[in-house]
């Protein structure tokens, strides 16, 4: 029986394929964090700022791919001390050390 994959299944599956084509380029930007850690950590951040942060067209979610490892950092910073209103980023951004924002930023940053 031949059965056609369903739009979910083939989401998933681009997701995971995207994510595992992706160059792994946070150890130059993150030294204590291994390429493979921080990109791991960041394909957490898949399901709300897209496939390696690169969010769909007309999302009111912002891509985080390519932008700026100062800027996600000190956006991320300013969730976890509560100067940045957000629905779910505030508790999020708590669950990580500085040490993986650093590496989560770097790997964003060096997506293109």
């Amino acid at each position: 029986m031949n059965q056609t994959p369903t739009p979910a299944a083939l989401t998933a599956a681009l997701i995971a394929l995207t994510l595992l084509a992706l160059p792994a380029c946070a150890r130059a930007q993150a030294p204590d964090a291994t390429a493979l850690q921080a990109r791991n950590w960041a394909a957490a951040c898949a399901g709300c700022h897209g496939p390696a942060g690169r969010a769909p067209a007309g999302s009111v979610v912002p891509a985080l791919a390519g932008r700026s490892q100062s800027e996600l950092v000190r956006q991320m910073q300013d969730f976890q001390q509560g100067k940045r209103e957000a629905t779910v980023m505030q508790q999020i951004a708590k669950g990580y050390s500085d040490q993986q924002i650093e590496a989560i930023a770097g790997w964003f940053a060096a997506v293109r």
